[in-house]
């Protein structure tokens, strides 16, 4: 899932860098606007340079007993003017670690969310005049919530 999103970054800032015009243009005249039959809710091929199957990709179970000590749930994030639409917010369930050895809950350690910026496409009324109806995509990072970990806490100094 990190290839596709690096791929994705790759393929909007060759998009966005060839929509800058030699000689100044306005930023409005700049900006390639969608009709909603082409975005068909996805971004549009250009953008990506392949179609990315976001269903296809899941993450990976292990074990049990190779689990994580900081269990992590997932819940779906959705955003109509975003793409991707859908994305999984990792939360922690304990605020100490679970102790592998005795299987229960140890406030020796905290246990803390694991972010991760991501570039995602914000979709926005087209800035141009006489174009209602029509939608800019735009360029946006936010920080996504990935998984969690355990760290020592922090003392007061």
């Amino acid at each position: 899932q990190g290839w596709l999103c690096v791929l994705a970054v790759l393929a909007v800032l060759c998009q966005c860098r060839s929509l800058r015009r030699p000689g100044g243009g306005s930023a409005a005249s700049a900006v390639r606007c969608y009709s909603g039959a082409e975005l068909w809710d996805e971004a549009p091929a250009q953008l990506l340079g392949r179609r990315l199957r976001w269903a296809r990709h899941v993450s990976v179970q292990l074990p049990v007993a190779q689990s994580k000590v900081s269990p992590r749930p997932r819940s779906i994030d959705e955003d109509e003017n975003r793409y991707p639409r859908q994305l999984a917010f990792a939360e922690c369930l304990c605020s100490g670690c679970v102790d592998v050895k005795t299987g229960r809950e140890t406030t020796s350690l905290n246990s803390v969310t694991i972010q991760q910026t991501m570039l995602v496409l914000r979709r926005k009324p087209c800035p141009r005049p006489g174009e209602p109806g029509l939608v800019a995509l735009e360029v946006d990072f936010i920080r996504v919530p990935v998984g969690c970990t355990c760290v020592l806490p922090r003392t007061a100094r």
